[in-house]
């Protein structure tokens, strides 16, 4: 399948994870086109090819209305001139934040997470995208609280409700699918060290709440006495990665890509994010299942889409006879053992079932790719399998036929069938 391993040797941010995808071949364009259907309004993609001590990377950032002036008076100097990330001081122009006394005042809108939550619902990004950036928002939000002391729904976020962090979140969740990338990796992540001036007064690094979003993952302060991961670069690590002591096992790169930090600082200020295929023909993965005599079938569909949104690897209902006749549903998910828990306490909270049994289970599964077939409707994703370098299957992507056949008014089948053949004659000639 492929996949991509970070290299965190110079902490990482949203905005320097969208630069490393968009080095990686993610187009502007399909971004800003994407972007427009969050409907959040006035403001400036920077996009630029910048060096870090000698190593070429892409500089992404957002420049809103308020800040244009105040830029243009400094000429870009610091690449834009505007470092308010959280808690004030690394990569991450997203995070306008009251704890940064020396940046120029903004006025972003502080929003608190029901606010960003209908952002996200109300627009028109595909289902998968709008699931994980919600479930990056969320766990920002528990960090923060727990934080804070104080309930989630008490919580407003200056960072979050940032213009600049909702497209950094949901700009690399587009980059990802469109890349076709379904495994992420990385290495001990680097968080920088020291203390910040704050509002509040000094706040060691790393903040608060990166602190928190990076507990259980293997972290060292690294050499610049800097904040150099931010919350929402340890959130996107939380929610879409695994941890792996160097290059996974099996892992084939085919390039190397590079997302600039904002800052210049002793050592290159890039996050170098390896891209290529890891080999996984066979691994052992958790099965969990409970039987479900009291629950509608509205409620089962919405926990499937939970559980898959969630992180499972596949997730499914089974008609089952229970004892005295009783029929029932069978509520069956696979999913890495890091993730069992968690989703085990998504199951527990729909369904209100009192157990959930599980057991390790061996699969198999074929080398992956994705092909970006154009058709006469649109282009579509189209997923194939290689087995002894052979392709052996094609599956054109359902949200995108589905998204196209809508668009066009026309069968959803036709949609289909021309991905297919266009996903054929791409790759058999």
């Amino acid at each position: 399948m492929k996949a991509v391993y970070l290299d965190t040797f110079a902490g990482i941010s949203g905005n320097m994870l969208l630069g490393a995808l968009l080095d990686a071949g993610y187009p502007l364009e399909a971004l800003r086109n994407e972007l427009q259907k969050l409907q959040l309004g006035a403001y400036e993609l920077i996009y630029k090819k910048v060096n870090k001590l000698g190593i070429d990377s892409t500089y992404f950032n957002v420049l809103l209305p308020e800040e244009q002036e105040h830029v243009h008076e400094h000429e870009h100097m610091h690449e834009h001139g505007h470092v308010h990330e959280h808690h004030g001081h690394n990569h991450e122009h997203g995070h306008v934040h009251q704890h940064d006394e020396e940046a120029p005042a903004h006025t972003h809108v502080h929003r608190n997470l029901h606010d960003i939550m209908e952002i996200l619902d109300a627009s028109g990004l595909s289902d998968a995208v709008k699931n994980k950036a919600a479930k990056v928002f969320r766990v920002i939000a528990a960090a923060e609280a727990k934080v804070h002391g104080k309930p989630i729904e008490e919580v407003h976020f200056h960072e979050v409700g940032a213009i600049d962090t909702i497209i950094d979140i949901v700009g690399c969740l587009l980059g990802l699918e469109y890349l076709g990338i379904e495994k992420i990796y990385v290495g001990q992540v680097t968080t920088g060290y020291g203390f910040v001036q704050c509002a509040h007064g000094l706040m060691p690094v790393p903040a608060p709440a990166t602190a928190e979003l990076l507990q259980q993952m293997p972290q060292c302060k690294g050499s610049v006495a800097k904040e150099m991961t931010t919350p929402t670069g340890a959130a996107l690590l939380k929610v879409l990665a695994e941890y792996s002591d160097g290059l996974p096992s099996g892992f084939a790169g085919t390039y190397i890509a590079y997302g600039a930090g904002t800052r210049d600082v002793a050592i290159p200020n890039v996050l170098r994010m390896y891209v290529g295929t890891v080999r996984q023909q066979a691994e052992t993965v958790t099965e969990a299942a409970c039987n479900l005599d009291d629950v509608s079938g509205e409620l089962l569909a919405y926990t499937v889409q939970r559980l898959l949104a969630e992180g499972a690897l596949d997730a499914w209902t089974e008609p089952i006879m229970m004892k005295k006749g009783r029929p029932a549903s069978k509520l069956v998910f696979l999913c890495e053992k890091s993730r069992l828990h968690e989703l085990l306490r998504i199951v527990f909270a729909e369904t209100g079932t009192l157990g959930v049994r599980y057991h390790d289970v061996r699969r198999s599964v074929l080398e992956r790719g994705f092909v970006q077939a154009a058709t006469a409707y649109g282009t579509v994703r189209v997923k194939y399998g290689v087995d002894g370098g052979a392709i052996t299957c094609l599956a054109p992507e359902y949200e995108d036929c589905r998204k196209l056949a809508a668009e066009q008014h026309t069968p959803l089948k036709d949609v289909y069938t021309a991905a297919f053949q266009a996903a054929e004659e791409m790759l058999h000639g």
